[in-house]
C-alpha cells in the first residue's frame, strides 16, 4: 500500500488491481520518477445528490487540466488529501491513507445553464465519518485549491530585455 517508485525506463511489475476489488490506482510524477498510489473503498454507505458552488468546480478542473490525468490537492487545515481526476473527487484521511472516505461522483456541467451556476454531482461516503467531515470539506476544499493555484507559475511568456550600455529598457527600438 506504500507508494511505489519508478524510475524512467522501468515497468511497474505489481499486477493490474482486480476490477471488482475497489481500489483506485493513479500514477503521478514525482520529480524524475513516477509515484503509484493505490486507493481502497469499502462497501458504499450512502449516495446523495449535492451540489459544488461554480467557482470551486471552475477552479477544479482548471487546476486539474494543467497537471494532466490527476491532480493531488493537500486540505492542511483537516489533514486531508483530495485526489482529483475526469471522472471523481476522492477524499483521504491523513490517518488512512490509502483508504477513500469520501468522493464526489458524476458531475452534470452540462445541466447548468451559464458558467458562474453550481454543478450537481454525486456525494458518496464510505466511512461513518464521512458526514461530519463533509460539514467543513467544500470550504476547506475551496481555499486549499486557492493555495494551489496562487503557487502555479504563470503561463504568461518572458520578456527579454537587451541591456546595453546607453541603452535605457523602457527606449523604443530605433
Amino acid at each position: 500500500m506504500s507508494p511505489f517508485c519508478l524510475k524512467p525506463g522501468a515497468v511497474n511489475v505489481r499486477p493490474k488491481p482486480d476490477e471488482n476489488s475497489g481500489s483506485t490506482t493513479i500514477a503521478k510524477p514525482a520529480n524524475v520518477a513516477f509515484m503509484e498510489e493505490r486507493f481502497y473503498r469499502e462497501q458504499e454507505i450512502e449516495r446523495l445528490p449535492a451540489f459544488l458552488p461554480a467557482v470551486t468546480y471552475n477552479l477544479a478542473h482548471t487546476l486539474l487540466t494543467r497537471a494532466g490525468k490527476c491532480l493531488f490537492v493537500p486540505i492542511r487545515s483537516m489533514q486531508y488529501m483530495a485526489v482529483l481526476d475526469p471522472e471523481e473527487f476522492i477524499f483521504v484521511d491523513s490517518q488512512n491513507k490509502a483508504w477513500v472516505e469520501l468522493a464526489w461522483q458524476h458531475f452534470r456541467p452540462q445541466a447548468r445553464t451559464a458558467l458562474d451556476e453550481r454543478v450537481p454531482f454525486e456525494l458518496v461516503y464510505y466511512a461513518p465519518q464521512a458526514a461530519e467531515t463533509m460539514k467543513r470539506l467544500p470550504g476547506e476544499f475551496h481555499q486549499a485549491l486557492q493555495q494551489l493555484a496562487s503557487r502555479q507559475i504563470s503561463g504568461t511568456p518572458a520578456t527579454v530585455l537587451d541591456l546595453h550600455a546607453g541603452i535605457r529598457p523602457d527606449a523604443k527600438p530605433g
